[in-house]
């Protein structure tokens, strides 16, 4: 049985990865990008470049449109809703849940099948057995389209029918990874004050970064269940180990928003009466 087509609208660097996925795995690919040359090296691969995104859509009933943000998906769907009616759009464009949920209330509403999704990994991993995509809409849809998805590479989980809920995954974990990027270059510049290399310190930040996993079991356990035992660590001297990172950055000028933040937080935590809890509990105070 031939591989289904798909059309992909958009070619900045993810979209034309998720193109050179699709045509790798044999998908005949149509694709279009509002600016013109985006598409090269992937015609010369078999793909089929148009000149309108009307003329893209009509030759597939799977869309697949991953742009720069959500302002300008709506640019590029709304001119064409009947264009897309009876196909199934699949939105990989990073955004919020609500934004995700609005899409999904459009199409519904012009009869386009929506199928929300979070590409968790960079460019150049799309394809491979590195990739992770999140998707959420109707269960039938993702069904349907499962074996063409498939194709961009690696893990395809299907998350449930709100629309929001691969968004809400994808804002979640981008906070961890960029929130954790930050405290990085952070303590490279902490460290580089003292005369530190960042290639010095690298192995030994690899190793704190190891803790985390088994951290966040932990973590994630006790807010769920609203039980926050402090173990070998509670809040308090959680805000005074800060303190110490807080003051070797003050003293050396180094730059101390981010950790200021962070034992700010503590500090509210501990007049929650949290003091003696574990760290976690602050969850409860960044939820409002």
């Amino acid at each position: 049985m031939s591989a289904a087509p798909v059309t992909v609208l958009g070619l900045g660097p993810m979209g034309r990865a998720l193109a050179s996925a699709f045509l790798a795995a044999g998908h005949p690919a149509t694709l279009w990008n509002r600016t013109s040359g985006r598409a090269d090296g992937l015609v010369e691969n078999g793909a089929v470049e148009t000149g309108t995104a009307a003329e893209a859509i009509a030759a597939s009933d799977l869309v697949v449109i991953c742009v720069l943000d959500h302002d300008a998906v709506r640019a590029v769907i709304t001119p064409h809703a009947a264009a897309l009616k009876g196909r199934t759009l699949v939105n990989l464009t990073a955004g919020t849940p609500d934004e995700a949920r609005a899409t999904a209330d459009w199409a519904e509403a012009h009869g386009i099948g929506y199928l929300d999704g979070a590409i968790m990994v960079p460019t150049y991993l799309v394809g491979g057995p590195s990739t992770l995509v999140l998707h959420s809409g109707p269960a039938d849809l993702y069904e349907r389209h499962r074996d063409t998805l498939q194709a961009i590479g690696g893990t395809c989980v299907y998350l449930g029918a709100d629309p929001g809920r691969a968004g809400a995954h994808d804002v979640a974990l981008l906070d961890i990874f960029w929130t954790a990027l930050t405290g990085v270059v952070h303590a490279f510049a902490l460290a580089g004050s003292e005369g530190v290399t960042a290639s010095d310190l690298a192995p030994y930040a690899k190793g704190v970064a190891g803790l985390l996993p088994d951290v966040i079991d932990a973590f994630a356990e006790q807010v769920d269940t609203g039980s926050y035992p402090a173990g070998g660590s509670n809040l308090r001297s959680a805000a005074a180990i800060m303190s110490h990172v807080l003051d070797a950055s003050r003293s050396r000028g180094v730059d101390s928003t981010v950790i200021s933040a962070a034992h700010d937080v503590a500090r509210r935590g501990m007049a929650a009466g949290y003091a003696d809890d574990s760290y976690a509990h602050v969850a409860e105070l960044l939820r409002g």
